[in-house]
């Protein structure tokens, strides 16, 4: 029987909020099978984004746990934490997160390089190309428009070949028309790939093209 490659078991996240305990999730359960394609969404504040961290290993629950590939996350240490995330995840976010002293093409290479790829430079090209920027290879994140360098990051999470892709309301930077084109690129990219894909949005029209959505309200499952 095919395991999920996502878990969240009864997982909670509570904060110190100026000597209150603030909860921002509770008892939130779900998995998620290969290949699907799942949108989180819920209003601002509803716990969305810490919900990505926490299946990203980036957070640490309060309650609960994270089990991503069969593994729980809160059983492994950080150097654990970061093979399994180079190996398995890749990321797509609102603020694109591309590192500002790197090239475009030196930004998808990275994380091939960490995950020990062979012919990464080669494989970066490629995915560049993929998404149109093959003209744009030596250029840097500040010579790059919001939308190119979202496609440079598609081009980042997508070139390892991970098993899951989270993205963190990856339009909310772009005006309407390149958010759109990011948004097909992005669901394109996963169904060739094959990729399982967990997507933060409060646009329902981008949620609605997922096979499955989640909704979060007051840091519950509706």
């Amino acid at each position: 029987m095919e395991k999920p490659v996502v878990e969240v078991l009864a997982l909670g996240k509570t904060v110190d909020n100026g000597g209150e305990p603030l909860t921002i999730l509770q008892d939130i359960s779900f998995s998620v099978m290969s290949g699907e394609t799942v949108a989180i969404v819920g209003a601002s504040g509803s716990g969305k984004s810490t919900l990505l961290g926490l299946l990203a290993g980036l957070d640490v629950p309060t309650a609960g746990e994270v089990r991503l590939d069969g593994r729980s996350l809160t059983a492994l240490d950080e150097d654990e934490l970061a093979r399994l995330r180079g190996k398995t995840l890749g990321f797509v976010f609102q603020s694109f997160q591309l590192l500002p002293s790197l090239t475009a093409l030196e930004n998808v290479m990275l994380p091939l390089e960490l995950a020990g790829f062979s012919g990464s430079t080669a494989t970066a090209r490629e995915w560049l190309a993929r998404v149109g920027l093959d003209h744009r290879l030596k250029h840097y994140p500040k010579h790059l428009s919001g939308g190119e360098q979202q496609r440079v990051a598609l081009a980042r999470a997508f070139a390892p070949n991970p098993r899951l892709v989270l993205a963190d309301e990856p339009t909310g930077n772009l005006d309407a028309a390149t958010g759109q084109q990011i948004i097909d690129m992005m669901f394109e990219l996963n169904a060739k790939q094959g990729t399982t894909l967990i997507l933060v949005t409060h646009d329902e029209a981008i949620a609605a093209r997922c096979r499955r959505v989640l909704r979060i309200q007051s840091g519950r499952l509706g």
